[in-house]
């Protein structure tokens, strides 16, 4: 067993983002183990899998349904499970989202192998060994996975997309319809077209420093001066009803590894560093010196955030060109 099979994800007809990082995580370990990788996209017919071939896909399987629009438990787990069985597959690589996060188990289960979660590294050079953080990203521990096929969900922004073009045979098949237990009728949406926060390569986020909801205003002019940004929060700020529990980064929120977060009035609680602290650069403005924050920031500003924040946006908004 050398090949890979990396399970995609879609939204309304398109790849999501983190998509890309997974088929880079696959076909970095595939390459180091000899073997091919495989790309599996389950969803509703028209969904476009050309450029696939482009970041390392060998082969591209659509399972297509009208009905898997949305994720149905019962139907993904059949779909991948059967591609495992059928195939000669090392590892199976999904993305640590909240379908990758309910999926992985359940095909873990099906197939009675190992699971590793949240995973930031893998390494193929000797056998597989994975690497995640533990003890709210405390600590950072590898393990070797013994048996094979192992199933390994990877957090978002952890795996920089890279290309790695070849060209890549599809093949389109219907899906199959088993009884199913459970039906997934409908996604709330939140209000608004930001990102999320878990897939955007930048955050910036507000804590009770901001005093109250209408200063969010100014977390919201930053990351729309970078045009790229989602907003964030934390537990603090969710629970007192300033912002949605969509936007909570944190232990009891969402994991994120941005390339650059930005934590404004926010001073540190070890539930919020769990969810952040495996960012790349970490900026941290609060007025409190001795906030935990700074412990774990690559650039801290000690001051008025009232005062910085307008600034940094204007500069970001000149950088830019406006």
């Amino acid at each position: 067993m050398s090949n890979v099979l990396a399970v995609l994800e879609q939204r309304a007809g398109a790849l999501k983002q983190v998509s890309h990082e997974v088929l880079t995580a696959a076909r970095a370990l595939a390459d180091a183990l000899g073997g091919s990788v495989d790309a599996l996209v389950i969803g509703s017919t028209g969904v476009d899998a050309t450029g696939l071939g482009a970041y390392g896909a060998d082969r591209v399987t659509l399972v297509e349904d009208e009905e898997l629009s949305l994720y149905q438990p019962d139907v993904f787990n059949e779909v991948v499970t059967a591609q495992v069985r059928a195939g000669d597959y090392a590892a199976i690589i999904l993305a640590a989202t909240a379908m990758g996060k309910d999926l992985a188990p359940r095909v873990a289960a099906r197939l009675d192998c190992p699971l590793a979660v949240d995973v930031t590294a893998i390494d193929g050079s000797g056998g597989i060994t994975v690497t995640r953080p533990a003890y709210s990203g405390k600590a950072i521990y590898t393990a070797e996975v013994t048996a094979t096929p192992c199933v390994i969900s990877v957090r978002p922004n952890a795996f920089t997309p890279s290309e790695n073009a070849r060209e890549a045979a599809v093949e389109t098949r219907p899906a199959p319809r088993p009884d199913l237990r459970t039906r997934t009728v409908r996604v709330n949406e939140p209000a608004g077209e930001r990102l999320d926060v878990a897939e955007a390569s930048i955050v910036v986020s507000g804590g009770r420093g901001l005093k109250g909801p209408e200063n969010f205003k100014l977390v919201e002019d930053l990351a729309d001066a970078f045009g790229n940004a989602a907003v964030g929060a934390s537990r603090a700020v969710v629970d007192a009803g300033w912002r949605p529990h969509a936007d909570q980064v944190g232990q009891t929120g969402k994991t994120v590894s941005p390339q650059l977060y930005i934590a404004v009035g926010i001073s540190g609680a070890i539930q919020h560093l769990a969810g952040m602290r495996t960012s790349k650069v970490i900026v941290a403005i609060n007025k409190d010196k001795d906030s935990p924050i700074f412990k774990v920031a690559d650039y801290g500003v000690v001051g008025d955030l009232f005062e910085i924040v307008p600034r940094l946006t204007e500069e970001i908004r000149k950088v830019r060109g406006g």
